[in-house]
């Protein structure tokens, strides 16, 4: 075991506040740079209008930054929490923490839903969130025990560097016998050397007697954590059970929760198999619908797709329960156990590989053109040790491997890497030279927004190429789908608060596939119910898994089977149960509708989060380049003359690319129009004075910055 020192610099004892109805009412706020500990309450306000987890970080973070603030100010905060209905062990999915803070990449506000056991524990050791503020000279562990009832702040020497040696041994050190009790949260050395840095979230897996992870990955919060001098925060908590939340209708949340286990148990073997193979069977799904992204999202489709596939990880993933929270039916945070790295400090050894999940498989995979299971294996357990995003690394390389192929960059910028597509040794050592911030890896790990800025500036590249391929928007990378022919899904990606992930809207199927929303009002309707229904996930403690990843059996049947209207009349009933507060499935709504546009203002507090920073680079459009072009021509042959009513006999296949072009550029403008005039903001995107009063967020800082954007009516 690694041999290290912790010399206590503060601390305070408290007596842990035992939760009542999902809640504890007391906020814990940590400053490093004195550093001091300070417990505040949780106003009656707070909870009727920001509900919990993402809702109280945004009003945390809100009061701890100014508009001036950028993250790496000892201001910005890392903020923490679970929500009213984290920690329940019986009900799927109800494990789940939310950080949020201001990112190095995008500039404004992130936030990031992530597994594993610290939510729950921080919330049953007496805090609904947790805000760290201020810088540290060295390395820190903050210790939360809800056990004993202390909080202390250490600093640290001769703790390892990456997530794994330094999970084991803080959960060994601080579990005193009993592992179980530990959650860490850390990042690592990647952390510290780029801008796309993620958080572990672990949990100790009993079965196999090891810690491990899930990721709060997005928007390089763990590169702000590093910079604070955090090493880790180490959470300690004694037993959970339905009591733990003091739910305010045991008997109706016990109702509930096993009719939803119930039928996830009885149904995932029939539909997707998440228990036994995750999100892997995602694959072959996307590359079926041509949305599985293919050298820098150039393809949707790959002939090779099946090798890194459902078919492989079924026969890889170590067999037995993987939950990232007690008892959860869905089970699908699965592992590869003694896979042995062929590059970088692990070389040679065997070690737990935790996932790979479908965005690693594509981001990491199939969008570099590699489709060999081991390297996307080895890349992602090397981003979890360094504290990496895997979507941001493997979008982030794929931008670069087409600079590579086009000339746009060449072997005297990378060091003389030849990093075409499908190097997969290369993309290893890129990911190597991130951790250690050296070579060309320094500069990847600005991740593409500093890229374009660099290669424009510094190498001479084409900057308006760069633009339309470098698959970034509000400075965050891209997840892993193809968005070329659904333009809701552009709206989703584009239109999304923090930048374009998956957690707000997934609508591909539902507008490209089946057609569901052929008018710009159907489109603006779904781009308005599915985020709002999505961000409640994230008030509550919960993971949107169990909502739509298995189905009722008669789902298809129903008036609105995209919503899945069973699940969300149970989870306004789990609502109910846990907090005494009455909540139909419009309520659910409603109260997403508070935080999502408190978080729309508080983008336009940082300086961003209106129209123009609602644009997407056009590979997410349509096609760039004559190739992609031609790979799809008959597609877009077809929209042109029967769509567009162009007669294209004779013409060029660029003059097509540009006539293509503008026609779907002027439907994306469009669509904001239709989202803007349903969500209702002005035409610019932002929030109209009516819609902040009826939702109670019209506090006087919001109103200020209204009336300061113009918006008085």
């Amino acid at each position: 075991m690694t041999s290290f020192n912790l010399q206590r610099l503060t601390g305070i004892d408290y007596k842990p506040p035992v939760p009542e109805k999902g809640y504890t009412n007391h906020t814990l706020h940590i400053d490093l740079s004195k550093p001091t500990i300070g417990i505040r309450p949780v106003t009656e306000k707070m909870k009727q209008v920001f509900i919990g987890g993402k809702g109280f970080d945004l009003w945390l973070l809100w009061q701890a930054v100014s508009g001036k603030t950028r993250w790496n100010d000892p201001e910005n905060a890392v903020c923490i929490a679970s929500g009213p209905m984290g920690g329940t062990p019986a009900y799927p999915g109800s494990g789940k923490s939310i950080v949020t803070s201001i990112s190095p990449t995008t500039g404004s506000v992130m936030d990031a839903n992530v597994g594993g056991y610290f939510g729950p524990y921080l919330k049953f050791s007496g805090f609904d969130a947790l805000s760290v503020q201020g810088k540290a000279a060295g390395d820190l562990v903050i210790f939360i025990d809800g056990i004993d009832g202390r909080i202390e702040i250490y600093a640290a020497e001769g703790l390892p560097s990456d997530g794994y040696a330094l999970t084991a041994a803080l959960t060994d050190h601080f579990g005193q016998g009993n592992p179980r009790s530990i959650s860490v949260v850390s990042s690592g050395p990647g952390a510290r050397h780029t801008l796309l840095g993620c958080l572990n979230f672990s949990w100790y897996d009993a079965g196999r007697r090891l810690s491990r992870y899930k990721q709060a990955g997005r928007g390089g919060i763990g590169t702000v954590f590093a910079d604070k001098g955090l090493k880790a925060i180490v959470a300690r908590c004694g037993p959970v059970s339905m009591d733990s939340n003091k739910p305010a209708d045991k008997a109706a949340l016990k109702t509930v929760a096993r009719a939803h286990a119930k039928e996830i148990k009885a149904l995932d073997p029939k539909q997707n198999e998440m228990a036994r193979i995750g999100t892997t069977h995602l694959v072959p799904i996307m590359n079926d619908h041509d949305c599985l992204p293919v050298c820098n999202y150039r393809y949707g489709q790959d002939p090779r797709a099946n090798l890194i596939g459902r078919e492989v990880y079924q026969h890889l993933f170590d067999p037995g329960y993987d939950g990232c929270w007690m008892g959860c039916t869905v089970a699908c945070a699965h592992g590869v156990k003694n896979f042995i790295p062929f590059t970088g400090p692990y070389q040679g050894r065997r070690v737990f590989v935790d996932g790979p999940e479908y965005e690693t498989i594509a981001g990491c995979g199939s969008n570099l053109g590699i489709f060999d299971p081991f390297t996307i294996l080895e890349i992602n357990f090397y981003c979890d040790a360094y504290g990496l995003d895997t979507i941001s690394v493997g979008t982030g390389i794929a931008f670069v491997m087409e600079c590579f192929e086009l000339g746009l960059i060449t072997a005297d910028h990378t060091g003389g890497l030849d990093l075409c597509f499908g190097n997969r040794i290369n993309a290893l050592e890129l990911v190597h030279q991130m951790a250690r911030g050296e070579g060309f890896g320094r500069i990847v790990g600005q991740g593409i927004r500093r890229m374009k800025r660099i290669f424009a500036e510094q190498f001479g590249a084409d900057a308006a190429m760069l633009q339309d391929i470098g698959m970034e928007a509000k400075g965050l990378e891209f997840s892993e789908y193809m968005t070329k022919e659904s333009l809701a899904q552009q709206g989703g990606y584009g239109l999304t608060l923090k930048g374009p992930q998956h957690d707000e809207a997934w609508l591909i199927f539902l507008d490209m596939v089946h057609n569901f929303m052929p008018s710009f009002e159907q489109k603006a309707e779904a781009l308005h119910w599915f985020p709002m229904f999505r961000t409640w996930f994230g008030l509550c403690g919960l993971c949107k898994l169990p909502w739509n990843d298995i189905v009722p059996e008669d789902n298809k049947d129903t008036m609105e089977p995209a919503k899945v209207m069973k699940h969300v009349v149970w989870y306004a009933d789990y609502f109910t149960a846990v907090t005494g507060r009455q909540a139909a499935p419009e309520d659910l709504i409603t109260m997403s509708e508070a935080v999502y546009n408190f978080q729309r203002i508080f983008n336009l507090k940082m300086g961003f989060g209106r129209r123009k920073h609602d644009d997407i680079p056009y590979r997410a459009v349509g096609p760039v380049t004559e190739d992609e072009y031609l790979s799809r021509r008959e597609r877009y042959d077809t929209q042109l003359v029967e769509i567009h009513k162009v007669d294209i006999a004779g013409m060029r296949t660029a003059d097509k690319v540009a006539l293509l072009r503008k026609f779907r550029e002027e439907k994306y403008e469009k669509l904001k129009d239709a989202v803007y005039k349903r969500r209702g903001w002005t035409p610019d995107g932002i929030p109209t004075l009516a819609t902040v009063k009826r939702l109670g967020i019209d506090f006087p800082g919001v109103l200020a910055l209204l009336e300061a954007h113009g918006v008085c009516n």
